[in-house]
């Protein structure tokens, strides 16, 4: 039977894991000159059916309005993004990535491959495998592995 203690120090491992990823993360997005923020709503951006609005941006990220506002600009300024008009109301804004967004998605997801690298790389394939089934237990994922 696991210990409240031993439940703490996997808790406490999986904040410091996590934390050196991200910061592997950022070191290897910084060439690129996005931000880990600037990188998740590009990501949102490209997944949606069609252009999304402000709002849903907003949503979608769990932020206020005012700070996707401030990250579609910076990412219009990088020609990563556009605002677009509604076709049926003037009023709303919508945002669309750039053949510029999607080239920097792929060096985006290159970069985490790299940083994801530097964290497994002590892992053989089998605990690599190990790991991952580990991981989808707890994230509640399907095991998709074959």
């Amino acid at each position: 039977m696991p210990t409240p203690e031993t439940s703490g120090l996997l808790a406490e491992q999986l904040l410091r894991l996590t934390r050196r990823l991200q910061r592997a993360q950022k070191r290897h997005m910084e060439p690129l000159g996005i931000t880990p923020a600037q990188s998740r709503l590009l990501r949102t951006v490209a997944h949606g059916d069609q252009p999304l609005r402000m709002a849903d941006l907003a949503q979608r990220l769990e932020v206020v309005p005012r700070a996707v506002t401030t990250l579609v600009d910076a990412l219009e300024a990088h020609g990563s993004v556009r605002r677009i008009a509604d076709p049926s109301n003037r009023r709303v804004v919508r945002v669309e990535l750039t053949d510029t967004g999607r080239s920097t998605l792929r060096a985006l997801r290159e970069a985490r491959r790299a940083a994801a690298e530097d964290i497994l790389a002590p892992l053989s394939d089998q605990q690599r495998d190990a790991l991952g089934a580990l991981l989808d237990t707890l994230s509640g994922a399907p095991d998709h592995r074959c």
